[in-house]
């Protein structure tokens, strides 16, 4: 009983990775290639404590209620080899670049690290408390803000409301954001840690495949947030790029699955552990 309350929470909340989908409803403007490579020279590599933050991918969620092998779990396993000690997931399913700033994570009883206030904050709090310590600290964010904008069922996007939500993200990160992480990670100057920032696959591209242009669309925009902020790990090629029919969708993510698909947009095991490797390609540690 107490499993199936769970569940149905979560499902509530579930647009959180919904985002991940409609992490495309922009304009058509053409798919740039995030930089990477350009911040490789400047990292500074892993430090005692890592940090995750962002929405459901970053807590880990699966319909299947396996919360324990997302791609932060599966990125620490990897940086423990490097000599980190603590790990802290911030995580929360639902999760906006809005309520980020803002709010109160909307599933506190499932955090899998217990903070007051906004995840922004928190974190904040957290990289102050252990000043020059943390690295790399991680973030996926900015799906959510748009979940909105698509029908699913139909595949129309309307592109008004997904232009206005699409420019609240950019000013949320580039403004209010990036820098405020930026400046807790600052010590006496100095950059003393790693910020990463990933992109969105998209589950919906095999039943909607007018929705490539708009993933595309999405994770130019978050490359251009993160462009001098933070490294960008470019998950959206990892998981197959524009392909259609993309035949990892269904490996990759709960989509062919009978789950409810606000649900089956998540990673499987087997999604998180691809996207652990890109972040591990992608910083060279």
């Amino acid at each position: 009983m107490i499993r199936w309350n769970v569940f149905q929470l979560l499902r509530k909340v579930a647009p959180i990775g919904l985002a991940l989908c409609l992490a495309f409803l922009f304009t058509t403007s053409a798919f740039a290639s995030p930089r990477s490579a350009a911040a490789q020279s400047a990292l500074i590599g892993p430090k005692p404590f890592y940090l995750a933050l962002g929405d459901s991918l970053a807590y880990g969620y699966q319909p299947n209620l396996d919360f324990v092998h997302g791609y932060t779990d599966d990125f620490y396993h990897d940086l423990k080899s490097h000599g980190t000690k603590f790990y802290a997931n911030m995580g929360c399913p639902g999760e906006t670049t809005i309520s980020m700033i803002n709010g109160t994570c909307s599933v506190a009883i499932l955090r899998k690290y217990p903070y007051i206030g906004s995840q922004l904050n928190a974190a904040v709090n957290y990289l102050r408390q252990h000043a020059g310590q943390v690295s790399p600290v991680t973030l996926d964010i900015g799906a959510n803000d748009v979940d909105h904008d698509i029908n699913f069922s139909t595949c129309v996007i309307n592109t008004t409301t997904a232009n206005s939500d699409l420019a609240t993200m950019d000013y949320n990160l580039t403004h209010v954001i990036l820098p405020q992480l930026v400046a807790a990670m600052t010590v006496n100057g100095h950059m003393t840690g790693d910020l990463i920032m990933m992109n969105y696959y998209n589950p919906f591209q095999n039943h909607c495949p007018n929705s490539v242009p708009f993933a595309e669309t999405l994770n130019q925009h978050l490359a251009a947030d993160a462009s001098g902020s933070a490294t960008l790990v470019d998950v959206y090629q990892a998981f197959g790029g524009s392909t259609v029919p993309n035949p990892n969708i269904c490996t990759y993510t709960w989509m062919c699955s009978h789950y409810y698909y606000l649900l089956a947009i998540h990673a499987t095991s087997t999604g998180y552990q691809v996207i652990a490797n890109a972040f591990e390609q992608t910083v060279g540690y």
